[in-house]
């Protein structure tokens, strides 16, 4: 099994994975960082005798052969940023009870610098493949996969490629995603001066704050409630009124149930002592249309399929303050309903608040043919490590897949038994599977440039 050889790096491996996670590079916020990130896996191509350079901005891809199909691996090197809770440093590989941490390790900087390395392997080994093999690197996955649109302007689509940036098996569906701001023109609100939470549009906030103009009756009944609810509040007195600290529980937006929203909490809270006048319209579309829920219901999108499964609604982010209120929501729809009907219903659950929508990114449901020559070579490829069949599956995660024409699928690199918070603090992964990942990825890549042998 060629995969083994992966084996004989572990070491330089993780030495260069501890300087890959020290880069913050938050797309949209951290841009230096993750021209650094890019950079960096560029420079060690180079140290490792492989052609790579920059296409855009935003991306560049490392080559190896120049014949036969075009086979892609596409990852990403921002991440979506640290948050809160972490008990080690965020941007630093720490090893710790058999597990290894830091933000990107699973989503997907740890998958980026395997698929180097596998590069690196198969080019060592001097095996001579039929195929051309490209590894496709992006710096705005999280925010939007603009990053790939425009690479893709200006290079071919591969004829077959994955991306590892999901769980095992093989992803052969991705639901659609639609990311929607309600706002209106003016704050019409008349107690509440103040309220932020959430930073990155697919994750579940796990802390909130509002500033309130409140009376001690008010500040009496708010505190009675919080201690009956599954909330986790925190009660300040300032010069500028009364401050709730909300904390909850980050998760990926594709499965908002495993989280805990801080500002939906906080929300339901404060609606249960204020009107929809001293609160403002958009703490009220939320109360009344999203509440606590993920699954759309009050929306009036509930729905599900037998391809991908329910439809999910995020609260990802609000901002309150002087003229300013908005919300932000992201929502996974199933790969057979229409954009459209999701839209038109969202629109007229939010009129009824005078509120503006506006559609912040949209992306097309992902649809594979589970048959093809690809799924089969990925399947075969999984098995030979693992002595396991490669269960077929949906997401609602969104991968640069999408981007592929149909001509690529999610696969890995982490595993359904495996909890690596993505999108959470104290992001990692299992360093046994990490290394498996690394087994399965180089045997995929090495069938792919020698046409399935």
């Amino acid at each position: 099994m060629f995969g083994n050889k992966i084996l004989d790096y572990k070491d330089e491996l993780l030495k260069d994975l501890d300087t890959l996670l020290s880069f913050e590079s938050v797309d949209g916020e951290k841009n230096d960082e993750c021209d650094k990130a890019l950079d960096f896996i560029l420079k060690r191509a180079e140290d490792f005798g492989l052609t790579g350079e920059r296409t855009t901005d935003k991306s560049g891809h490392i080559t190896l052969g120049d014949s036969g199909k075009l086979c892609g691996v596409l990852t990403h090197l921002d991440v979506v940023p640290a948050g809160n809770s972490w008990s080690v440093p965020p941007y630093a590989l720490t090893e710790k009870d058999g597990r290894l941490y830091g933000r990107g390790i699973a989503d997907d900087k740890g998958a980026a610098l395997v698929t180097l390395y596998c590069l690196k392997a198969i080019k060592d080994s001097g095996v001579k493949g039929v195929n051309t093999l490209r590894a496709i690197y992006g710096t705005g996955e999280e925010t939007g996969m603009e990053d790939m649109e425009n690479y893709f302007k200006g290079n071919p689509l591969p004829d077959m490629a994955f991306t590892p940036d999901s769980d095992y098996g093989i992803c052969f569906a991705e639901k659609g995603i639609l990311q929607l701001e309600v706002s209106t023109l003016l704050n019409n609100a008349t107690t509440l001066s103040q309220f932020h939470a959430g930073r990155a549009v697919n994750a579940v906030p796990d802390r909130a704050y509002v500033m309130l103009d409140s009376s001690d009756y008010d500040e009496q009944t708010l505190m009675r409630l919080a201690d009956a609810s599954d909330g986790d509040f925190e009660f300040n007195y300032t010069i500028d009124g009364l401050m709730i600290i909300s904390r909850g529980k980050a998760a990926h937006a594709c499965e908002p149930d495993k989280g805990y929203n801080a500002a939906a909490a906080l929300v339901d809270l404060i609606s249960n002592v204020y009107t929809t006048r001293e609160t403002g319209s958009i703490c009220s579309f939320i109360d009344y249309a999203i509440n606590k829920e993920t699954n759309g219901r009050s929306l009036g999108l509930k729905m599900s399929d037998a391809v991908s499964g329910s439809l999910t609604v995020n609260l990802s982010s609000v901002n309150i303050e002087g003229q300013t209120a908005k919300a932000v929501f992201d929502i996974r729809y199933p790969v057979t309903v229409s954009v459209n009907r999701v839209l038109k219903q969202f629109k007229k659950v939010a009129k009824i608040s005078d509120l503006k929508v506006t559609v912040l990114n949209h992306e097309e449901p992902l649809y594979a043919d589970k048959d093809s020559e690809l799924v089969k070579l990925l399947s075969d490829a999984y098995e030979s490590v693992t002595g396991e069949k490669a269960e077929l599956y949906s997401t609602g995660g969104g991968t640069y897949a999408r981007m592929l024409g149909g001509h690529g699928v999610a696969f890995g690199p982490a595993f359904k038994n495996d909890d690596v918070r993505m999108h959470n603090a104290d992001e990692s992964m299992d360093k046994e599977n990490f290394l498996k990942h690394a087994q399965i990825c180089l045997e995929a890549m090495y069938r792919m440039f020698t046409d399935g042998e």
